[in-house]
């Protein structure tokens, strides 16, 4: 069953360890400008968001590519680049609706999201359970269990303004 990364900015707190295990899974250095996921803040609002490639089913990346670099791998789904065809254009990045795709300027190469090979770095060291690697199946549910807490909240407000209204 193909797995997806899903992100809860609710539970994340900026620490930014997903950036730091990421580029030492990937690059061998603490870098966060070499991480395939990016932690963004909003300081002024106070909201943090790790932001990391979706794996698009039908992924603008790879439609765009011109040398045709980025293929999904079949074990994981993940979308990957090959580099001996990457012609380092950078027209990915471009593309990406999410600015997940990046460039490491030390290797001169785009950089994205390769699901670590089936065992998300960010997920597995995640200590708020902000970032969590699960089965495409369970994101329905996941989803459905969020709609109905914030349903929820919503109807203990109602309630609460009608209480103290009458």
């Amino acid at each position: 069953m193909s797995k997806i990364l899903v992100i809860n900015p609710e539970k994340c707190t900026g620490c930014r360890l997903c950036e730091q295990v990421c580029s030492v899974k990937h690059e061998r250095v603490v870098n966060f400008y070499r991480a395939r996921i990016r932690v963004v803040k909003w300081e002024m609002e106070g909201k943090i968001l790790p932001v990391v490639c979706q794996q698009c089913e039908d992924a603008p990346c790879m439609a765009a590519c011109p040398a045709h670099a980025i293929a999904r791998n079949p074990e994981t789904g993940a979308l990957e680049v090959n580099y001996d065809l990457c012609i380092g254009c950078r027209t990915c990045m471009n593309v990406c609706p999410f600015g997940a795709m990046g460039f490491d300027w030390v290797t001169n190469r785009v950089i994205k999201c390769d699901l670590c090979g089936g065992d998300p770095q960010c997920a597995r060291f995640c200590e708020t359970g902000a970032i969590l690697y699960v089965d495409k199946a369970e994101l329905s549910g996941i989803k459905q269990r969020k709609g109905a807490e914030s349903l929820m909240d919503l109807m203990t407000k109602v309630t609460t303004a009608i209480s103290a209204a009458g």
